[in-house]
């Protein structure tokens, strides 16, 4: 790691009184190129006056301030000068850039106080029930980054171990629309979809989002980043257009297309969800309560009136039956209606991944080939897209029950939907993709069949994994492009996939986790597991 170097001269650690009297220490700033994904950390050297007179221990919390901004840090330990010196103040990037001063500037440090909800946590460690005020105070502590991820690793694994009530997923999803921005389009239509995830290749959002602006319905559709998954919604868009916007910019574009496709993490909408979401991940922690307060936070705050909401069930899906689609679909029912929004849930075919494309590129290929009616578009893409447009197109009341899917149609057929996407990606600035000629991944391989028969199951999570692996999203043109769909009749040696990879160390941690799961199998046609639906 290069450190940024800072010539400031040394700065005195002598305490001086802040403004109730409480000594703090000053130091100067220092800029320390790391990406600790959501935690603000502050480094300290060793041999730091501040470090030992203050009684500092590695993860410790201190509070930074500066030109009347204040940040709460956890304190990492340093003994090399060249990452920050001994009268210097280290701060990852993205507590450097909440601080919002330069390199070099003088920073008052001093021990943090505890945050004001720890009496609250500690009683859902102990698996009590948490009332509306508690957990305001855990989430807007949270929102402040006055958790360390040891803390927020307790909160997490404590609402998923005793299962949170469903008023506690309302108080929980109320706080967090409370501790961010929440944006009023002053309109009484305000329409989004969602899906709950873990199917591969499934990126509905960016046919709907057109369909429906085309309608004329406001969709300002704000799409998260993959963490775990080859691709989210984000990424793949980012393949077309920039999706880092501005606010300003972003409700201009809405203003003018009706729409928009664009990364949430700069609106700050519901903040406290995306830092949570930096331990649910890693631990794939994921519980009912958790999703259900992350997602509708998500829509109220970006100013949604009405959510069509995608549950996919299969055997390898998030949700693997219909009775915990059913739960799952109530509690969301219950909260929505609590918070005001109109939800229209849909539960889906999730036996296999949607589309032919896994992996940024491919994803965004599929995409453009469903808008332009190519031959070559991946059916299952296309009739899903349409059915949830036209089930966003039916909130409208001059719509009748039933037409929606009929007029989404049209509007694809028509080229309408085609015209509306290009007018978003030239808004959000274009990237001049041709997805006739996708700059895929140069090196890769072809995973076929054992033996001859019919394709009787596509494990998700394995496809995901592979295609992980061969470096999506991070690397655009990796992934997995499928040739084969369950119910396919197949030859012994016949391609059932071809893997994409940019790196030949990617390639072959790829070409590992195939040898030890393809993520098909082969078998007959009775073997093909039942789709439910309720579309």
């Amino acid at each position: 790691m290069q450190a940024q170097k800072t010539s400031t001269a040394p700065v005195s650690p002598v305490p001086v009184p802040d403004g109730n009297g409480t000594p703090v220490s000053q130091l100067a700033l220092r800029r320390v190129a790391i990406d600790t994904w959501h935690e603000n950390v502050a480094y300290l050297h060793r041999d730091c006056a501040v470090y030992r007179a203050e009684g500092f221990q590695a993860l410790s919390k201190i509070e930074v301030r500066a030109n009347g901004r204040r940040i709460l840090a956890t304190v990492n330990v340093v003994d090399d000068p060249a990452i920050v010196g001994c009268h210097e103040l280290g701060l990852s990037e993205d507590a450097f850039a909440q601080l919002g001063v330069n390199n070099g500037h003088t920073v008052a440090v001093a021990q943090a106080e505890p945050p004001e909800s720890m009496g609250a946590l500690f009683r859902k460690i102990a698996g009590e029930r948490l009332g509306r005020d508690d957990f305001r105070a855990i989430v807007r502590d949270i929102a402040g980054h006055r958790y360390s991820k040891i803390e927020l690793t307790a909160f997490v694994v404590a609402c998923n171990r005793d299962e949170l009530d469903r008023e506690e997923v309302f108080f929980l999803s109320d706080a967090m629309v409370a501790t961010g921005q929440r944006l009023d389009w002053h309109e009484p239509l305000v329409v989004d979809k969602h899906c709950i995830g873990g199917i591969p290749g499934n990126r509905t959002s960016m046919l709907v989002v057109p369909i429906v602006a085309a309608h004329g319905m406001l969709c300002p559709k704000t799409s998260s980043r993959a963490i775990t998954s080859p691709a989210g919604t984000a990424d793949t868009m980012e393949v077309l257009a920039n999706v880092e916007l501005p606010l300003e910019q972003l409700q201009s574009i809405v203003r003018e297309h009706r729409g928009c496709l664009a990364w949430g993490g700069t609106a700050q909408l519901s903040p406290a969800d995306d830092v949570l979401i930096s331990v649910e991940r890693p631990l794939s922690i994921d519980s009912p309560g958790q999703m259900v307060a992350s997602i509708l936070s998500k829509k109220i705050a970006a100013g949604s009136t009405h959510l069509v909401l995608d549950i996919p069930i299969g055997p390898t899906a998030k949700v693997r039956s219909m009775p915990e689609a059913q739960r799952l679909r109530r509690l969301f029912e219950y909260v929505a209606h609590r918070l005001g929004l109109s939800l229209d849930v849909v539960i889906t075919d999730g036996r296999q991944p949607v589309g032919n494309g896994i992996g940024p590129v491919l994803e965004a290929r599929d995409v453009m080939r469903v808008l332009e009616n190519d031959p070559r578009a991946p059916n299952d893409l296309r009739q899903k897209a349409l059915r949830l447009a036209g089930r966003l197109i039916e909130c409208d009341p001059d719509v009748r029950g039933g037409d929606g899917y009929g007029i989404a149609r049209d509007i694809l057929d028509s080229g309408r939907a085609l015209a509306r996407m290009q007018a978003i990606i030239q808004a959000q600035g274009d990237k001049d993709f041709d997805h006739n000629n996708p700059q895929l991944g140069t090196l890769s391989f072809e995973v076929n069949a054992a033996a001859s028969g019919v394709v009787a199951g596509i494990d998700n999570l394995q496809i995901a994994r592979i295609a992980r692996l061969a470096g999506a999203p991070k690397v655009q043109g990796a992934g997995v492009d499928l040739l084969c769909k369950l119910g396919d009749t197949v030859a012994q040696g016949q391609p059932l996939y071809r893997v994409h990879a940019g790196f030949a160390a990617d390639l072959e941690f790829a070409r590992q986790a195939c040898t030890h799961a393809t993520g098909y199998r082969i078998g007959t046609a009775d073997d093909v597991p039942r789709v439910f639906v309720e579309f």
